[in-house]
Parts: C-alpha cells; sequence; structure tokens
C-alpha cells in the first residue's frame, strides 16, 4: 500500500513538473501585446536557439502580410536638429511638436489587415527606424535619454504618435519622447493615458464606428480630444492595459 502511494505521488509530481515546463515555453512564446511583441522568457533559448533564429521566423511569419517599410507623413518632414523641439501642453497633456513629429502612416497597413487575428505589429515595429535610432529623439526634444526607463519605473515612452495599431508610421516623423508626469504611478504616466485612446481608436476602427484615416489623422492633430471616449470605453469593458 506505502509503495503504491508513494509512485502515486511520484507520478503526480512528474506531471505537474512537465505541464508547468510546456505552459512556460508556450507563454514565452506567444506573449503578445497590442502595444508590440515582447519576449517574457529568459534569453532567446529554447526552440529558436537564438535572437537570430527567432528573428528569421518572425521574418517568415510576417511575409504573409505583404506589407512594407514605408511612411508616409502628413507634412513635410526633415530630420530635426537637437534642441529644436519642444513639447506643448493641451488640455493638461503632452502633444509633439508638429514640426518635428507631424505624425505619419504606413499605407500598406489596411482595416483588413488590422482586423486580421494572425496580425501583429511586431511584423512592422522596428523595421524602418531601429530601437537605437529612435533614441536621438530624445536629443531633438532636449532630453536625456533616461536609465533604468522599464517596467514600474518607466517615465518615458519613445511613443509612435500614429500607432502601429492604427497603420502608423515606423519612421522617425512619427516618434516623439513622451515623459512624465513624475510623483505618480505607472499607470499615471502620459503614455499609459495616450495607450487608453490607441484602444479606444483601435476598436472603433475595427467595428467600423470610425473610418481608419479619420483616426490616423485625429490622434496625430490632437490625442487628448479622444480622451473622454476613451475612459468611458475602457471603463465600460475593462480592456485597456
Amino acid at each position: 500500500m506505502f509503495r503504491r502511494s508513494t509512485s502515486f505521488v511520484f507520478t503526480l509530481i512528474v506531471a505537474v513538473v512537465v505541464f508547468s515546463i510546456l505552459w512556460s515555453r508556450d507563454s514565452r512564446l506567444h506573449h503578445y501585446s497590442d502595444h508590440g511583441y515582447r519576449y517574457s522568457g529568459h534569453g532567446w533559448r529554447g526552440d529558436y536557439g537564438s535572437r537570430s533564429d527567432w528573428k528569421e521566423h518572425e521574418q517568415q511569419y510576417c511575409a504573409q502580410f505583404h506589407v512594407t517599410y514605408t511612411s508616409e507623413y502628413f507634412a513635410h518632414w526633415r530630420r530635426p536638429r537637437a534642441g529644436s523641439c519642444s513639447t506643448q501642453m493641451r488640455d493638461g497633456y503632452p502633444v509633439p511638436d508638429p514640426r518635428c513629429t507631424p505624425g505619419g502612416i504606413n499605407p500598406s497597413v489596411t482595416v483588413a489587415l488590422l482586423r486580421n487575428p494572425a496580425w501583429r505589429t511586431g511584423c512592422i515595429r522596428n523595421q524602418q527606424s531601429s530601437e537605437k535610432k529612435k533614441h536621438k529623439a530624445y536629443r531633438w526634444y532636449s532630453l536625456r535619454d533616461p536609465r533604468g526607463n522599464y517596467g514600474d519605473t518607466q517615465v518615458c515612452e519613445l511613443d509612435h504618435l500614429v500607432p502601429l495599431e492604427l497603420g502608423g508610421a515606423d519612421g522617425m516623423g512619427n516618434i516623439w519622447p513622451e515623459c512624465g508626469p513624475s510623483g505618480v504611478s505607472l499607470q499615471g504616466r502620459y503614455f499609459k493615458i495616450k495607450d487608453r485612446v490607441e484602444d479606444y481608436l483601435a476598436y472603433e476602427v475595427k467595428a467600423g464606428k470610425m473610418p481608419l484615416a479619420a483616426a490616423q489623422h485625429g490622434i496625430a492633430e490632437n490625442w487628448t480630444q479622444y480622451l473622454d471616449a476613451a475612459n468611458r470605453y475602457c471603463a465600460a469593458t475593462g480592456g485597456c492595459g
């Protein structure tokens, strides 16, 4: 009797361990967000072996969507000089300098593509401008590149003015450093508040309640104009991160 009990306990423990490993691997490889792909594992080991292997896998996956890495800006744009840009305030929230960040779109991203459940913004993120290149925007706006800028201590985001979830461009004319305010929790940061607007507009577009072009131009002109509606949407659905 004791031997059978011991054997059963051992089998149960093995089953739990195997399940945990399989679940963990699946979570690492499929942890996505509307605001880009986030790899939640430790390093790049596993089924793909290395970061380059994973990149190759991503390229093969994304090829099915036939997107191009181009930007069409809403105004003439040329690369700003360091210190030549200044954030403005609108209704108590920051908006970028329209001379430096006019906003723009990737014309190959359509409503049909945004509605495709297989689509993910990781297919265009950092393709036209790398993460390293985007950090130059801090200098344009006379800001220091923040250190330890992640997790609960994140104070700035190099934000796509027209978000990728709305077919926004990945070029530098659509990037601005959205920072602050100090003394609040992560969810109170300006970039988290703008995320609500992005979630709301993405829903409106996919549901056919707002034309994609209207959402793209509207958020570029003044993202704060949608904040009240976005707050109501988030409260009603609980779907805003």
